[in-house]
């Protein structure tokens, strides 16, 4: 006896033939048509027990028809399929109250197991966006597996209030997925306010945070507000959380435990009511093992994990980000560029220590300061190779190129802000951004040898050895 009815609805008659044998063979009843019109008789008439269908049909968009399927049929699930792959259309997808976004190709065992969850498990409410706004810029670009999987989970968590922890190595966007979940969520309305760890001192954190009161500690001359006050009702992003110091971490456990707090000084409980997502580039497990963080508050935070993968794992979106960062640096008065296929390969097999603010800050470089129209091999080959290492033991050019490289990250930092004050952390960002080339460069003039290029560096060995390990950097041996 069959499990359900599934109706499917996709243009492509291949797609077709196989979702009907898989399905088929599952134990489920299958109609199948190429036709929106078709789809929506069968469900007007009350068939079917479930929907798979694919949003460009030749005769109207699945996005268009889904608010008439849930408005006739409030019950039915609805698993869309698409090639147009974006965070958008994830977005879209839950925006007009789909069940399940596959993008296109899609694994059959995935479906399956999609198919039978969601004619098994209990209805739930309808997490559509209540003002059921359409929205046109894509904050997240990418059509990689790995995005994928970020753009379904994100689309997930939008209309919930769920602590998130954002992990990846630096400049793989994660203020600007903290972002997309407040912007696309339903707090969008209120406040988004972040605020970095690493780029305030130690002893302020907690002022900072929860604000404080007159005379709480020197200097404090005015009652001050904290971050949790400013973004009451919105969303709060804790950038690197692995840096709170313990002090810090204790209150804040106290704000996700009990939902209040107190400033610095003050003795009356504050209410709060903000969405907490955290970002690390560190290994907060690591941490706990030596003491620096606190297990309990770890928990709290690592609600909903994820992951962004660096950009040398996800090479296939090169592509795709740099015509978009292109895009952006056009509509900023920059000349608008294109790039072509040898380039574009060039940039795929580079190793982007600096990850995606990397690249950006290569395309707005390209942009500003080459005349050519179109961007060749060429250009990519002279913008990405290393400074010749020798140079670290020559003073005079180991100081201009390094100056050099200071001022590129400076200016193309200060490029992202106009002439907006930028936010804290400038000191910490160039710093990591030239560490790269600095370290590989002595790697380099000591042909490998750890232990004389942290003598070259004047740092710890064991600091050199993090170093490595965290930023990837890559050693090339010079010929003597």
């Amino acid at each position: 006896m069959p499990q359900g009815s599934i109706l499917v609805a996709d243009d492509d008659a291949a797609i077709r033939t196989v979702l009907n044998q898989a399905l088929s063979r599952a134990g489920y009843e299958v109609r199948s048509t190429g036709n929106a019109a078709t789809l929506w008789r069968w469900v007007s008439q009350g068939d079917g027990d479930l929907v798979i269908t694919d949003v460009v049909m030749p005769d109207e968009n699945a996005f268009d028809m889904l608010p008439r399927i849930k408005k006739a049929r409030p019950e039915l699930p609805v698993v869309v399929m698409s090639a147009q792959n974006t965070f958008m259309t994830a977005i879209r997808a839950s925006e007009k109250g789909a069940y399940e976004y596959l993008p296109k190709p899609f694994d059959l065992k995935e479906l399956i197991a999609i198919v039978g969850r969601a004619l098994t498990e209990p209805k739930g409410k309808d997490l559509r966006r209540s003002d059921d706004a359409e929205v046109d810029e894509i904050p997240l670009v990418g059509r990689s597996p790995a995005m994928q999987d970020i753009y379904r989970v994100l689309a997930r968590l939008m209309q919930t209030d769920l602590t998130v922890m954002i992990s990846g190595e630096s400049g793989t966007g994660k203020e600007l997925v903290a972002r997309a979940l407040h912007d696309y969520g339903k707090r969008r309305a209120g406040p988004f306010v972040a605020i970095n760890m690493a780029a305030i001192p130690r002893d302020l954190i907690e002022a900072e945070l929860f604000g404080h009161e007159k005379g709480a500690f020197t200097g404090a001359q005015a009652r001050s507000s904290g971050r949790f006050e400013q973004a009451e009702g919105g969303t709060l992003f804790l950038d690197e959380i692995g840096d709170m110091p313990m002090e810090a971490q204790t209150r804040l456990l106290r704000v996700l435990q009990q939902g209040e707090y107190t400033t610095v000084g003050g003795r009356t409980a504050i209410k709060t009511d903000v969405r907490i997502v955290a970002a690390t580039n560190k290994d907060l497990r690591l941490l706990i093992q030596q003491g620096l963080f606190r297990e309990d508050l770890f928990f709290r935070l690592n609600v909903v994990p994820i992951r962004l993968p660096p950009l040398r794992e996800r090479a296939e979106d090169v592509p795709d980000l740099t015509r978009h960062f292109f895009t952006l640096a056009a509509r900023e008065g920059l000349p608008p560029k294109q790039i072509d296929a040898a380039a574009i390969d060039r940039l795929k097999r580079y190793r982007w220590p600096g990850n995606i603010r990397e690249l950006e800050n290569l395309i707005r470089r390209l942009a500003a300061l080459y005349p050519q129209e179109i961007i060749g091999a060429a250009i990519i080959d002279a913008e990405l190779s290393q400074p010749p290492a020798a140079t670290i033991g020559d003073e005079a050019g180991g100081a201009e190129t390094l100056i050099n490289s200071v001022e590129r990250h400076l200016n193309a930092y200060f490029a992202e802000f106009g002439e907006n004050l930028p936010p804290p952390g400038l000191y910490h960002r160039v710093l990591r951004e030239v560490e790269y080339p600095l370290i590989s460069a002595a790697l380099a003039a000591t042909r490998g040898n750890q232990i004389k290029a942290a003598e070259l560096l004047g740092v710890n060995r064991n600091t050199l050895r993090k170093k490595i390990r965290d930023l990837d950097v890559q050693v090339v041996r010079l010929s003597r």
